[in-house]
């Protein structure tokens, strides 16, 4: 008995397979084309937004500027190895880098126990309280960061206060240094780490805390057990999204800073506009995108060692 015989006897017709499995491939190739089409348009405002100005950024750092703002173009480490020798632009690396990772750690313990809140409230105010929240985020950071320097200047709301009340006789500098900076900041983001640790709080099973609590476990230790640990994945995402803004960002430093502050987002403004020196304004470019993905790679390694998933 021929094959053909045999697989008819059993039912299956081979023509009727291969066509089977000719219009599967055809499908799955038509769907192909398809999400291709649909991605096209995001995928070609990426390129054309992000990554070339990216590449001629890269390209700039390896040029030549001079103090006239003449470009010399070239291909040299000239630029880098100013920026990496000279001490005043390690010192404002490392200024931006604790600036981020101060500000992320304070917004991250200020900001934990609202989004905790506003995760598990049953109120009929939950969306009137959560639109509060990030109400900040309607109102401009340059309009906030002016009223921060009216509250924490020497003649300020903070200053003023404690003053009248006799507990100070001076006034405490809070302006025009990197404690303003860091509180304006913390403020500015709050918002941010608030939606981030909210979308992470969502996802913790309140079934096992009713079971710890039902097996005797203070409310204290169900936090600090089973809380808390459930809750990291959202704070780290939290924490990482906060620090990536704070050492990206220019007006709160600038301006609650005097001056005074130099991190690398005003020192790169610095140059491009004040000094005209593209080169080696492209090159700190460069060094705080390396500074971005070594923080992400960080977080990557640390979500992996602690098995959250992603």
């Amino acid at each position: 008995m021929s094959i053909t015989e045999t697989a008819t006897i059993q039912g299956i017709t081979p023509g009727k397979s291969r066509g089977g499995g000719d219009q599967e491939r055809a499908r799955k190739r038509h769907d192909s084309r398809i999400r291709w089409a649909l991605l096209a348009p995001g995928i070609l405002g990426l390129i054309v937004s992000f990554v070339f100005p990216l590449l001629f950024m890269a390209r700039m750092s390896f040029n030549i500027g001079e103090p006239n703002g003449v470009v010399h173009e070239t291909f040299t480490f000239e630029t880098y190895m100013r920026s990496l020798s000279d001490p005043y632009y390690w010192k404002v690396t490392v200024d931006t880098f604790w600036m981020g990772l101060a500000t992320g750690v304070l917004c991250v313990l200020v900001s934990y126990p609202i989004a905790l809140f506003l995760a598990r409230t049953e109120s009929k105010w939950k969306g009137v309280l959560i639109a509060l929240a990030i109400a900040p985020l309607l109102t401009s950071a340059v309009v906030r960061t002016f009223g921060w320097m009216v509250i924490l200047g020497n003649q300020g709301l903070i200053n003023t206060t404690l003053m009248e009340w006799g507990l100070i006789d001076t006034p405490i500098v809070l302006a025009n240094n990197m404690t303003g900076v860091i509180i304006g900041l913390v403020e500015i983001f709050m918002p941010y780490a608030i939606l981030a640790m909210m979308s992470g709080f969502g996802r913790i099973n309140t079934q096992l805390e009713e079971a710890a609590g039902s097996l005797g476990a203070s409310k204290t230790k169900v936090f600090t057990r089973i809380t808390l640990p459930l809750s990291l994945p959202g704070v780290l995402t939290g924490f990482l999204l906060v620090f990536v803004l704070s050492i990206s960002t220019f007006i709160t430093p600038r301006l609650l800073g005097g001056g005074v502050v130099q991190v690398l987002a005003t020192e790169i403004y610095d140059q491009t506009t004040g000094l005209l020196n593209w080169p080696f304004a492209a090159a700190l470019s460069m060094i705080l995108l390396v500074l971005f993905g070594v923080v992400i790679a960080l977080y990557s390694a640390i979500v992996r060692k602690m098995g959250f998933s992603s």
